[in-house]
């Protein structure tokens, strides 16, 4: 009670007078706010931005971190499906035949029309359309019979063992006075080729031979239209 009676009679004109631990205990004080003012002004206003990018990036590497984790934990998993997709494309590669395989191919494609009993009325072989890696060999085909010896036909195809698709697939009545079931199929058959390693490196060389003349020309020119332009800069003599 003694210190709050003390608060009570300080007088603020005469500072000097008070009591000694009120004195101290004021100075404490204002040295506790100045303190406070001085951490706040050059420790929290300054270094807090620093800290928080500190934190945004700790949390940007712990991000990175367990992603990294992730796939490391699951680079066995990753390795044998690479394996299993590697097996696949292997097996899907030797269902395509090679280039002496085509005309054997031709022949049992044409066979399977006539072993499903349609009557073969157009049977022809357009030219290879090179891809990256394969070659795809379209051939147009027109046969006529019943609706399910057309089944018959493009199951047997299916169970052929190399890869032909089947596209443009037209149904019509056969002529103009049809008989029950007398139908025309019009289809174009394709099946692919591996290229060869003669044939990839004969492309590459042509799409590199394609490619530099175009280059050569454009230097040429742009040295062509430099030395126009150097010469239009020089004066000429007086006579």
């Amino acid at each position: 009670m003694n210190f709050l009676d003390d608060l009570r009679n300080l007088d603020i004109n005469d500072i000097g007078r008070w009591p000694f631990p009120i004195q101290a205990f004021f100075i404490a004080l204002l040295f506790m706010i100045a303190g406070a003012g001085g951490f706040w002004t050059f420790v929290w206003k300054n270094q807090m931005p620093k800290l928080e990018r500190a934190q945004a990036e700790e949390r940007e590497l712990r991000s990175t971190f367990e992603a990294k984790q992730r796939k490391a934990a699951n680079f066995t998993a990753y390795k044998a499906q690479l394996a299993e997709i590697e097996r696949s494309f292997g097996t899907m590669l030797r269902q395509l035949p090679g280039k002496t395989e085509i005309p054997n191919l031709l022949v049992d494609i044409s066979q399977t029309g006539r072993g499903a009993g349609l009557q073969e009325e157009l049977f022809q072989p357009a030219e290879e359309d090179r891809k990256d890696f394969y070659a795809e060999k379209p051939i147009k085909i027109r046969l006529s019979g019943s609706y399910h010896e057309f089944g018959r036909f493009v199951s047997d195809i299916a169970a052929l063992p190399r890869i032909v698709t089947l596209h443009d697939i037209e149904i019509a009545p056969k002529g103009k006075d049809p008989g029950f079931d007398e139908l025309v199929l019009n289809v174009t058959a394709k099946t692919y080729r591996y290229l060869d390693e003669d044939e990839l490196q004969a492309a590459a060389a042509a799409e590199v031979a394609a490619q530099g003349p175009r280059g050569k020309k454009s230097r040429t020119t742009r040295e062509t239209s430099k030395g126009n332009k150097t010469a239009k800069a020089k004066p000429g003599k007086k006579s």
